[in-house]
């Protein structure tokens, strides 16, 4: 996760602002689709059994009266590499930090409970639909745009989830409304990998996933010497610079940069003193840790 404000000036915390995606639905099934959960069992499916379970047709993670202290998952014995993958989710609670996400192309890490790989990610207030990198570049690849997901989200109730993994390119729909739709610009980024769900740590979530399928696509690399799709007009999040740039003051007022991520981490709170100093406590992880 990470913290979506940027730019600091010193009368006020100045946040960041996204450029809408363009509308458009999910893709229409075009090969064999496979079911990935019997239903029944967690076979095909590897997570801790008191965190886990295969319940009245659903994959159950946490419960309402137990706190998840750290990051866990629950993640499928195989790997895939070009994929759509269509669930349905509930995601419930209210006893601290509410959040899941769906790993995809993602591997275990080794000695710790976190998954590393892309997160499609699942929680308010602007996660939905998002697109995060989990335990390896720690930091959001494209925002969704909530303006559109607003109008169809449906919290604490069942939602659609479509997830297109083609190639260098990644794409959410959440109940048909484009989520975000990121083309990998690092080409030393692991193609394939693990599919699981996941349990953020400070708090008392319960995930829930049923109609779980995958629709396997043929290889697609990007051919050798290929040009590179260009960047959008207004990546996500835009760079600390750029947002200062974009900022309309009254005359008179000033916008100045005082920090910004990565930097000095997460920013939390900050105060100016009454000699001019910032002070400030930061985050790895806001705002778990």
């Amino acid at each position: 996760m990470s913290s979506k404000c940027r730019v600091f000036s010193a009368s006020s915390l100045l946040c960041l602002a996204l450029a809408p995606l363009t509308v458009g639905a999910p893709p229409a099934p075009s090969h064999p689709v496979l079911p990935l959960f019997d239903g029944k069992s967690l076979d095909g499916w590897q997570g801790e059994p008191d965190l886990w379970q295969a319940k009245d047709g659903l994959i159950v993670g946490g419960a309402f009266d137990k706190t998840v202290r750290q990051n866990e998952f629950i993640a499928t014995s195989a790997r895939y590499t070009n994929f759509v993958l269509r669930l349905k989710f509930r995601l419930q609670g209210t006893n601290g930090f509410i959040n899941s996400g769906v790993q995809i192309r993602s591997e275990r890490v080794p000695g710790n409970s976190e998954m590393a790989g892309y997160q499609c990610d699942l929680g308010d207030p602007t996660w939905w639909a998002s697109l995060y990198d989990e335990s390896r570049r720690n930091r959001v690849l494209a925002w969704s745009d909530m303006a559109s997901i607003e109008k169809v989200l449906r919290r604490g109730e069942w939602n659609d989830y479509v997830v297109r993994a083609d190639g260098r390119r990644i794409s959410t729909w959440l109940n048909g409304v484009l989520g975000v739709d990121h083309f990998e610009a690092d080409p030393t980024i692991a193609p394939g990998g693990r599919l699981g769900f996941q349990l953020h740590g400070g708090g008392s979530p319960v995930a829930s996933f049923r109609d779980i399928t995958i629709e396997v696509l043929p290889d697609n690399p990007l051919p050798a010497g290929a040009p590179i799709p260009p960047a959008p007009a207004h990546a996500s999040p835009l760079a600390a610079e750029e947002q200062q740039r974009a900022f309309s003051v009254p005359p008179g007022f000033v916008v100045e940069l005082v920090a910004a991520e990565p930097d000095g981490g997460k920013f939390v709170p900050l105060t100016f003193d009454h000699s001019g100093r910032l002070w400030t406590s930061t985050a790895l992880e806001y705002p778990i840790d």
